[in-house]
């Protein structure tokens, strides 16, 4: 059962034990928060409750955002709180321009083999080894989502996607698209051709034009960080791809290349 927010509960004390689990979330949101993770802006909370991909467990909103959000249909009995901005910003541990924070319950990790094997006959999968950076993982993310990807699958060496801000760049999209993970025993490109999938590795040095590809029925786009990019072990034995450039340049930064390849990968 839904309904509109109801009358937030006010909060003029930030050591109020009720906002207990939004303290400190800056520095709390880098070891990981037992299951929980933080939801901040207006977008990026509707598109959360929209999905429903994830539960809202609480809402914490500065006073001047509460009529704001007086529509939000959350599931009856979450928690909504308000308090001034000075208030919020001292629970929080830093200030909070949107004045709007929520925490969502993180649910059990995704199994690549087990994503794979829910999607459609024809599917574009994106999978991502040595993402470090919280930016870049949110930017791919947002592309994945403009461009209709199925999943997103994630090596053991990449950075969280519902880490705060990777949630942020991408403008929600972490909370709509699925992702999953491989194991450390996982053979990235095993898994994938078990399920069908022909694996397109994007990198400088590929020999084929990303223009030339006939897109597979099914097709895992495999995408490195900036600098190191895919270990090279990977690279050579897949089917290696690259985006011509002019000007001595030989890469772009992982959001831009991301959305190029997407982009001519879904073209009609």
């Amino acid at each position: 059962m839904v309904a509109p927010i109801a009358i937030p509960i006010p909060i003029d004390n930030p050591d109020d034990p009720r906002v207990a689990a939004f303290r400190a979330v800056k520095e709390r949101d880098l070891a990981g928060r037992e299951g929980v993770f933080v939801i901040e802006g207006e977008v990026v909370l509707r598109t959360a409750v929209r999905a429903g991909r994830f539960v809202v467990e609480a809402v914490l909103l500065a006073e001047n955002r509460v009529e704001v959000l007086a529509d939000l249909a959350l599931p009856a009995g979450t928690p909504v709180y308000a308090a001034g901005q000075a208030v919020m910003d001292a629970i929080a541990g830093f200030p909070i321009h949107r004045g709007i924070l929520a925490l969502g319950r993180r649910g059990a990790k995704v199994a690549a083999p087990a994503l794979l094997a829910s999607l459609p006959p024809r599917a574009l999968v994106l999978a991502l080894f040595g993402i470090g950076n919280h930016d870049n993982m949110g930017g791919v993310f947002r592309n994945a989502a403009a461009f209709g990807a199925d999943a997103v699958l994630l090596a053991r060496d990449c950075c969280d996607p519902l880490y705060r801000k990777a949630i942020r760049v991408s403008v929600g999209a972490a909370l709509t698209v699925p992702f999953g993970w491989f194991e450390a025993s996982d053979d990235p490109l095993v898994v994938l051709a078990g399920h069908g999938f022909a694996a397109l590795a994007l990198s400088p040095s590929g020999a084929i034009d990303l223009s030339a590809v006939q897109r597979p029925e099914r097709a895992a786009l495999l995408l490195g960080a900036e600098g190191p990019g895919l270990d090279p072990s990977l690279l050579a034995r897949t089917t290696a791809v690259s985006i011509p450039m002019s000007g001595g340049f030989d890469s772009l930064n992982l959001a831009t290349t991301s959305g190029i390849a997407l982009y001519q990968l879904t073209r009609p």
